[in-house]
């Protein structure tokens, strides 16, 4: 059935809500920051792909639902009119769908501007959709696939692989469980969204978090992406603080696992896009738990390419996989030997137009009905030791624990 959407711009007082923090706790889907995002409540459309051709299969159907719309977009914005929340798997091979989903109503913001868009939705179905979710219990967490043992055992296989030259860097995860029957992220999601405002907090068909990485932003041609590697713990005092960002920015270690993946990165955009630049020397960003290695990419396209057609060029990057790709690829598929499903893979929203905003689905967590897993990786290189990639995961590991 071919979607009417109609999108206009809206106060808070119309939509009866006191801030952001009341939509993301009744949202079925989210992609946000603290100065623009969308949430999205019920579903009119969801679009699946699985396996190597996911990318296309789904630009493709979305391309073929897009010419059967009809939209009135008064609002203007950057979000408003058709859109599709998604979220990709991060490996060809996975078991898991791949995701494009078009809530029934979606308001978004620009800072303190607001729109909604009705996609085959009347304003009388608002307040059914716009019900907050229920809280549930906090979960606990335990031991997933790969233990402590064996994460750093993989770690070391990693480091040798590296000696031996077969690698030049990988990215190797590990995971948590906790069994319930009855969840809702939501809650959770507005501690994230709070506590990691410059963060894209996220929420497509049970897959949740806050990603601190713009994997790639398409809007006019315009292109963005903010590249993510190296890490160290937030100090306990100010001065310490200071001191290990301060380290962070002159350490060997990070410099080139963070010389990777803009490498990776840049050299992929070449395909599609010119003008490319990226910052000389990476600079050191701060969330509650952690320092990284930041630079930020800018490009512009060169031909018609849509943000799903540069997310198969993109991903995955070196930040998520490793250099050489293909080599990193067979290392995590033999060393971890689980199925990623959805984490790292991309997550974030197309327009009608291709356009769109994509982080990498980090810091987070998927619910199956029975099961919540979270997942924490660490780019391993030359000079990393499995204890101290290990610490890493933990801290990662906190935007999960202690919000859920």
């Amino acid at each position: 059935m071919p979607i009417t959407v109609v999108s206009r711009r809206v106060s808070p007082e119309e939509l009866g809500i006191t801030g952001i923090a009341d939509l993301i706790s009744a949202a079925d889907s989210c992609f946000l920051t603290s100065t623009e995002g969308l949430i999205g409540f019920g579903e009119e459309l969801k679009l699946t792909a699985k396996g190597p051709n996911r990318f296309q299969e789904l630009d493709g159907q979305w391309k073929e639902i897009v010419s059967q719309a009809t939209v009135t977009d008064s609002a203007n914005l950057l979000g408003s009119g058709l859109v599709a929340f998604g979220s990709m798997s991060f490996s060809e091979q996975s078991n898991s769908e791949s995701y494009l989903i078009v809530p029934k109503v979606v308001i978004g913001f620009v800072h303190e501007e607001f729109f909604i868009t009705l996609n085959n939705c009347q304003e009388t179905e608002l307040q059914e959709l716009l019900k907050a979710k229920p809280v549930t219990e906090e979960l606990t967490f335990n031991s997933g696939s790969i233990t402590t043992q064996t994460f750093e055992e993989n770690v070391l296989k990693a480091i040798n692989l590296i000696k031996e030259k077969q690698i030049s860097k990988v990215v190797l995860a590990r995971d948590l469980a906790a069994k319930t029957n009855n969840f809702y992220p939501n809650s959770g999601l507005v501690k994230l969204a709070r506590k990691y405002p410059s963060c894209y907090t996220y929420l497509v068909n049970n897959l949740f978090g806050a990603s601190p990485e713009l994997l790639v932003s398409v809007q006019n041609k315009n292109v963005r992406a903010r590249v993510l590697a190296g890490t160290a713990g937030r100090g306990t005092d100010v001065e310490v603080d200071q001191a290990i960002g301060e380290a962070l920015s002159h350490s060997h270690k990070n410099l080139d696992e963070h010389k990777y993946a803009i490498d990776s990165l840049t050299s992929k955009l070449e395909d599609n896009c010119e003008n490319i630049t990226a910052d000389a020397t990476p600079f050191s960003i701060s969330l509650p738990n952690l320092w990284h290695l930041a630079s930020d990419v800018t490009a512009t396209l060169k031909d018609d390419s849509t943000s799903l057609q540069l997310l198969e060029t993109l991903h995955p990057s070196a930040a998520v996989a490793g250099t050489p790709r293909e080599d990193a690829l067979r290392v995590i598929s033999e060393l971890e030997q689980i199925d990623r499903g959805r984490y790292a893979g991309p997550v974030g929203w197309v327009s009608a137009n291709g356009d769109g905003v994509w982080a990498i689905a980090l810091r987070g967590a998927h619910y199956d009905g029975e099961t919540v897993s979270a997942f924490a990786g660490c780019g391993i290189v030359l000079e990393s030791d499995p204890e101290s990639e290990l610490a890493e995961t933990n801290l990662k590991f906190k935007a999960v624990l202690e919000n859920f």
